[in-house]
């Protein structure tokens, strides 16, 4: 049965009102306050009807102390001299609703029922938050290790603040999520987040992506439009691959960045604009500043906090918690159940250096899901790894190398690795499946989805 107190110093109303409810609730009341807190003390008491004024005591100073012994308690004001104003204080301090006297028992118990199931659906989305973010994680990053804690600590530090922050590391590395998560967590998490991608978007509309244009201040400006900047107002930008800007927009960026003011192109009004700004890269900026080619007043305006993220080589620990992560998120996203890895793939998979780090990882396990047949072997890893696993090829005396450019995806290494394969042994398929230490079935079945010729 829920607990409700009820704490007002007419003795009259909190025995009329514990009547109305004792059926339903277990009723606590009190003519005085600090016999209500020092109850609280004792009981786990889920709702508070409190009156606004108790003698000398203001019930506005009580709440502040009844949430701090009970953060999920629901508070009801009750008052003959109800105003907006209070009304208003009340609900900041962190009251649930708020009533007049005289009181009506009807609106008494559906404001109960309301709170209540407040209580259960906020219980309920804590619960379901915490499967979403397990413990080793933040803000959907997953990680245990030393390296990624420290991420995590910085992370809740600087979350809230306005400062700028420049994320550092290796391409793969979650330079995005980091950004999304410092967003998520902060106070601005219900603002837009925008993102632009400095190094995807052409020197020639990048000027007009971030600071808008007006209708025909160029050919092809057929109508206004708002840069980016003006569309994170009151949230967040992300500038990814910020090493890409070229140089005269630099110059551009700072003095926004300076004065907190945006200039559409073909326009000489300036708008306030109140960004947060968050950029990343995987270049040595530092470098760049000494080749010219990045601004030295730009590099320390953006490198106010810098998070560095590692790569994943240096925090393999992690890597169990990624494949868990990793086969959940695919397993949904395809539609298939697979029955977690067999030994040889998690011992191979837990010693691999990741050279295209955490988004390699989940690309080996999204083609992995959508090769089994159940439980994930050696066979239904992309090609690259069974060269790593097969102790053949290893010693294989014969076996020649290839140059892998560095945008190719995972199923063009596996095509090129199955035809060079193919080609060293003449097209004999057996052979060619023992090399790669594949069955022969699943080699014929790449050969004819790569339409790979003899």
């Amino acid at each position: 049965m829920k607990k409700v107190l009820i704490v007002d110093d007419e003795q009259a109303i909190c025995t009329s009102l514990m009547f109305a409810l004792e059926d339903e609730y277990e009723v606590f009341t009190t003519t005085q306050p600090e016999e209500g807190l020092s109850l609280m003390a004792k009981e786990e008491i889920d709702v508070v009807l409190l009156d606004m004024r108790i003698k000398d005591v203001n019930g506005l100073t009580l709440i502040p102390q009844m949430l701090q012994v009970q953060p999920e308690l629901i508070i009801i004001m009750m008052t003959a001299y109800g105003t907006i104003e209070s009304s208003v204080t009340a609900l900041q301090l962190g009251a649930f609703h708020y009533l007049t006297k005289p009181v009506n028992i009807a609106e008494v118990k559906a404001l109960l029922e309301k709170g209540l199931r407040f209580t259960a659906l906020n219980t309920e989305r804590k619960r379901l938050y915490d499967l979403v973010h397990p413990a080793e994680s933040y803000a959907g990053i997953v990680g245990k290790s030393s390296e990624m804690k420290r991420v995590f600590t910085l992370m809740e530090k600087v979350k809230d603040i306005t400062s700028n922050v420049l994320i550092l590391g290796e391409s793969g590395t979650g330079k995005e999520l980091v950004a999304k998560g410092l967003h998520e967590e902060s106070e601005r998490k219900n603002k837009p987040f925008c993102v632009l991608n400095c190094a995807a978007i052409p020197e020639t509309l990048m000027e007009s992506e971030l600071f808008g244009h007006e209708k025909g201040a160029f050919t092809g400006a057929i109508q206004s439009k708002e840069g980016i900047f003006e569309k994170a107002h009151e949230g967040t930008l992300f500038l990814d691959e910020i090493g890409e800007m070229p140089l005269h927009l630099q110059a551009k960026l700072l003095r926004i960045l300076q004065n907190g003011e945006v200039t559409r192109i073909g326009s000489t009004q300036t708008k306030k604009v109140d960004v947060r700004i968050l950029a990343a890269t995987n270049r040595n900026l530092s470098d760049e500043v000494n080749k010219g080619q990045f601004r030295e007043d730009l590099f320390y305006r953006l490198h106010v906090i810098p998070i560095e993220l590692p790569p994943l080589r240096k925090r393999l620990e992690d890597v169990p918690l990624l494949l868990d992560h990793f086969l959940k998120l695919f397993c949904e996203k395809i539609g298939r159940e697979v029955n977690g890895f067999q030994p040889q793939v998690k011992e191979l998979l837990y010693s691999y250096t990741y050279p295209g780090n955490v988004r390699e990882l989940a690309n080996i396990i999204e083609y992995s899901v959508a090769m089994t047949d159940g439980e994930i072997s050696v066979e239904d890893l992309p090609a690259n790894l069974q060269f790593i696993k097969n102790k053949e090829v290893a010693a294989a005396g014969n076996h020649q190398e290839f140059y892998v450019p560095p945008n190719w995806t995972l199923e063009q290494m596996e095509k090129e690795t199955i035809r060079q394969t193919l080609s060293r042994l003449n097209g004999h398929r057996q052979q060619t499946a023992d090399a790669l230490g594949i069955s022969e079935r699943s080699l014929r079945d790449r050969i004819k989805r790569y339409s790979i010729e003899r």
